[in-house]
């Protein structure tokens, strides 16, 4: 798979851990970031609003051929349970081909597979996709012998966050 030069650059981008501060990357690319309280997870702020962002997480990952499993409306949850929080929705997806070698390195791996994307409204009304990086995933599991495919995981989640949250 060959990314243009803006995927890989964000996907190179999605590597990054250690602070909170976004790494330094092409003005046209959008810029992620570690989140501050949460150790291995991945922010891009969306240029779109919460229906947007979804909606194109969910075309992409369909464009894509990737397979689509739910997205479960958190905020819902919580109104059913009297319970009020921001917008949040988490979409589970994946590539079985893909993921299962990982399961195949760590039966323990699939806690963490399919992928999950989350789309979320701050407290100021920003949008953001979250999501788990994929070298975090490698290292918790300590697979050490699928470094091609979580390769390709960080670059295809990357991709699909760049798509969702794209003007």
């Amino acid at each position: 798979m060959r990314l243009s030069p803006l995927l890989a650059s964000l996907a190179a981008a999605t590597l990054f851990m250690g602070s909170a501060q976004a790494q330094p990357v092409p003005a046209a690319a959008p810029v992620t970031t570690p989140v501050a309280n949460a150790d291995g997870v991945i922010q891009l702020r969306s240029g779109n609003d919460f229906d947007v962002t979804l909606a194109r997480l969910k075309a992409d990952v369909a464009a894509k051929g990737i397979r689509f499993f739910d997205a479960i409306d958190q905020a819902g949850l919580g109104d059913g349970a009297g319970l009020k929080i921001r917008r949040s929705t988490l979409v589970l997806f994946g590539n079985p081909p893909l993921g299962v070698q990982f399961l195949e390195a760590n039966p323990y791996a699939g806690l963490d597979w399919p992928v999950r994307m989350l789309v979320l409204e701050d407290a100021q009304g920003a949008v953001w996709l979250a999501w788990t990086d994929f070298t975090h995933i490698a290292h918790r599991y300590r697979i050490t012998n699928r470094d091609a495919q979580f390769k390709m995981a960080s670059e295809v989640a990357a991709s699909i966050a760049a798509a969702a949250a794209a003007r």
